[in-house]
């Protein structure tokens, strides 16, 4: 009996990746969260990201608004770099995607990338240098992709000249730190170690520049920050999640996410509501309720995702409308990975559809084989 080249691959890969769960570090009660530190890579847990969202407006012209997306990741590949003697040997990889929603025009522009971590591709620093992570930018453009460190929140900058964007923005704190879960646990399953350690900034004030189609702006917005290190972040039967980051006008702040089951309906859910001064409240997920009202079906992809959501979390006496500020607000990727998900901006309407505030979606592992590689 002969076993195919694609099968062999596809066994070898099990049992590395059996082999590297066993030797990398489970996210576990009595994390000693040291900041800044804890900013900067967590190389002993297999998957880390930072995220940023916001809306942004035109300096000049305030009625030109943007929504924009920009994340780095950190994707293990061994815990301890390969006894190799090679330059190309590495343990992990860094990927980026970076988007800009023009809600004047109605178009989204997106761009991705994935280096291996070697010194002429890309890198994550370590604390206390003020570089986080940077990489390469996509072939055929000059210059990197970078997160800093500026001693109170971040900067950051990408660049794509074949998709004509490009952006560069620095934050500054308006709410402190909060953790997304007791402890920065944020569970994700009943099994014990499907967690991450997650935390946010809520909200940043943030100016910069952007770019789009050879067109340089100075802009200003708001922006939320998802920072997230961990080793299993979905059980065998998830196949993704809804995730919701809401600001709300009142001044409350509210992340939501619901792991779906490969049955089709809501395997776990928990959320986080923040107060105007910054103190969080942990939901569980009786405290809360959500539904989709519309679908959207992407023209690139064909895959149909939820539209609109109606949201009721009644001990916060609060009852809201979310809706897609564009419908199309799909990501992609062409370099990085075989995924496309959904990561756009709302906007949030509360009774008689008064506006109630704005915030970011993200809709992972619909269509067909489509399951996030975590």
């Amino acid at each position: 009996m002969t076993i195919s080249r694609k099968l062999l691959r596809a066994l070898l890969a099990g049992i590395v990746s059996l082999l590297c769960a066993v030797a990398w570090r489970a996210v576990k009660p009595g994390y000693a969260w040291a900041f800044p530190r804890d900013h900067w890579a967590h190389p002993e847990f297999r998957t880390e990201w930072w995220y940023f969202t916001g809306i942004l407006q035109d300096v000049a012209n305030p009625e030109q608004r943007f929504g924009y997306q920009f994340t780095l990741f950190r994707v293990g590949l061994l815990p301890e770099k390969p006894n190799l003697n090679s330059r190309w040997a590495t343990r992990h990889l860094l990927m980026g995607h970076a988007a800009v929603g023009d809600f004047g025009t109605g178009r989204h522009h997106f761009s991705d990338l994935l280096y291996r971590e070697i010194p002429m591709l890309s890198g994550f620093g370590t604390y206390p240098e003020a570089r986080i992570a940077w990489s390469l930018a996509p072939a055929g453009t000059v210059g990197s992709w970078e997160l800093m460190w500026n001693g109170e929140a971040f900067d950051f900058r990408m660049r794509d000249d074949e998709r004509g964007m490009a952006g560069d923005l620095s934050t500054h704190p308006q709410k402190p730190l909060v953790f997304q879960g007791p402890g920065g646990i944020s569970r994700k399953g009943a099994e014990d170690e499907v967690a991450s350690f997650y935390y946010s900034f809520t909200r940043l004030a943030t100016l910069g520049t952007l770019a789009l189609g050879g067109r340089t702006m100075s802009v200003r917005g708001v922006s939320w920050m998802d920072h997230e290190f961990s080793t299993s972040q979905l059980q065998k039967d998830q196949v993704g999640w809804d995730w919701f980051a809401m600001r709300l006008i009142d001044g409350r702040d509210l992340m939501l996410y619901v792991l779906r089951h490969s049955s089709g309906g809501a395997d776990f859910r928990r959320g986080t509501l923040v107060s105007a001064a910054g103190e969080a409240r942990f939901l569980t997920a009786g405290e809360w309720s959500i539904r989709s009202t519309s679908t959207w079906e992407s023209p690139h992809t064909g895959c149909r995702y939820p539209s609109g959501w109606a949201l009721e979390v009644p001990a916060e006496d609060l009852e809201l409308e979310i809706e897609p500020i564009l419908q199309d607000q799909e990501n992609v990727c062409r370099r990085s990975a075989n995924l496309h998900y959904w990561e756009g901006a709302v906007r949030l309407l509360s009774k008689g559809r008064t506006p109630a505030g704005e915030g970011y979606v993200e809709l992972t592992g619909y269509g067909k084989n489509n399951r996030p590689p975590l």
